[in-house]
């Protein structure tokens, strides 16, 4: 990083403060985020991502991001990482006040999600709906086609009322998909997929008769279970990096939740904020090869996708041990990364927290060409390797992955409920 890209990211850099603090009130105002108010004003959707799923300040940051792009820029919809199925439990709690924050949460099937600073995000949105009028409300929403067990016990209970042969479901072969991991039925595919469709089908089929029954809402409901029940199927019975010529698993889920967000997106009069990886959201490929969800949302919405990338410098964060499905999530702890690192060139503008908008570099001829650069920065999932993670990197092109960044000087583990 040359003294001229050293001294424009210095110019650049939006303090981010209060990160470290418990509370979740950001005081009055928004001074600190006030120049976003012109960096965003004609995004439509604001991926926001993290590089790791268990740090509690890219929770306490992404908070404060949500009150402002909700009060202050007209965003009525959260987007999560989280099952499409389950989350709306959560999404009746945020609107009506129906059932209990803490179940709903866990109910979602994530340790990531079940977590102290995710309950003050839901419970935030909870007291902001019960203010605003209707329009103004904000929505939780899941984008994930995996775990979509609530929409076959929700479709169960409709078939058993009006086409009794169909409604085992839950026990057959589509009821393995309630906890189906990614590529985890492959062999399963042909008869899995056909089941789901076939199903889809006949409610499209049926659709005035039932309507007769149960109303034209009701209707609408089930077949939308029906979707997530075929993109879960689709999801859960390909090889994780494809066959052949054929979609993986992997690349498979982040088209589905790109479709989701655009659906949300198109169904609003709002803007979408997009909770997620950092792999997810960058507008390129992740794990070498797979096409991110943020990469179809940039080619759909040009410019007006704005991929935000959040990182860290040093302390610990949770994570399953192992890659383990099973093991529970534990403290990892890990020292600053090398100096070549982005977070390293990061920290060597301020050690404190902050955020920078990289588009504006786009026009600077050296900035530009830092931008271009192959770099090297963290990236940890839900869980990760014995030992190995603390030297663990991945290769990117800041140009072509992230619009902005965020950094966070120092990390501590998000607090898990009990």
């Amino acid at each position: 990083m040359t003294e001229e890209v050293q001294r424009w990211l210095k110019e650049h850099a939006l303090p981010l403060k209060g990160l470290h603090s418990e509370a979740s009130d950001p005081g009055p105002g928004y001074g600190d985020l006030e120049p976003l108010r012109k960096v965003l004003r004609d995004v439509r959707v604001l991926g926001m991502g993290e590089a790791t799923h268990g740090t509690a300040e890219f929770f306490r940051l992404k908070h404060l991001l949500l009150r402002f792009l909700v009060e202050e820029m007209g965003f009525t919809a959260l987007a999560m990482e989280a099952s499409a199925s389950a989350a709306q439990a959560v999404d009746d709690y945020v609107l009506h006040g129906t059932g209990d924050a803490v179940g709903a949460l866990a109910g979602l099937g994530f340790w990531t999600w079940r977590t102290r600073e995710m309950l003050d995000v839901v419970e935030w949105m909870r007291d902001h709906n019960r203010t605003v009028p209707q329009d103004r409300a904000v929505r939780f929403v899941g984008i994930d086609p995996q775990r979509c067990g609530p929409s076959l016990s929700a479709l169960a209970a409709v078939l058993r009322t009006l086409a009794p042969e169909r409604a085992d479901i839950t026990g057959g072969l589509l009821g393995t998909l309630a906890e189906a991991r990614t590529g985890s039925l492959v062999d399963q595919r042909p008869q899995l997929v056909a089941e789901a469709r076939d199903l889809q089908r006949f409610l499209e089929e049926e659709h005035p008769q039932l309507a007769a029954h149960i109303g034209e809402t009701a209707v609408d409901q089930a077949l939308r279970h029906a979707r997530l029940i075929v993109a879960a199927a689709d999801v859960a019975s390909r090889p994780p990096r494809g066959e052949g010529q054929e979609t993986g698993a992997l690349a498979a889920r982040d088209r589905h939740m790109a479709q989701a967000v655009i659906s949300l997106e198109e169904g609003t009069a709002g803007k979408v904020a997009i909770w997620a990886h950092n792999g997810h959201v960058c507008t390129d490929c992740y794990a070498r090869n797979i096409p991110a969800m943020g990469k179809h949302l940039r080619d759909h919405y040009g410019e007006r996708y704005y991929a935000l990338g959040l990182l860290f410098g040093e302390g610990a964060f949770r994570a399953r041990p192992g890659n383990s499905a099973t093991r529970p999530p534990r403290k990892h702890t890990i020292s600053a990364a090398g100096p070549r690192s982005v977070e390293a060139q990061l920290a060597s503008v301020t050690s404190e927290g902050h955020l920078i908008d990289l588009r504006a570099g786009r026009t600077e001829a050296a900035v530009a060409e830092w931008l271009e650069s192959p770099q090297f920065m963290r990236s940890f999932g839900a869980g990760v390797p014995r030992v190995t993670y603390r030297f663990s990197m991945i290769q990117t092109v800041l140009m072509r992955e992230y619009d902005g960044l965020a950094y966070v000087a120092r990390s501590t583990p998000s607090v898990l409920l009990t």
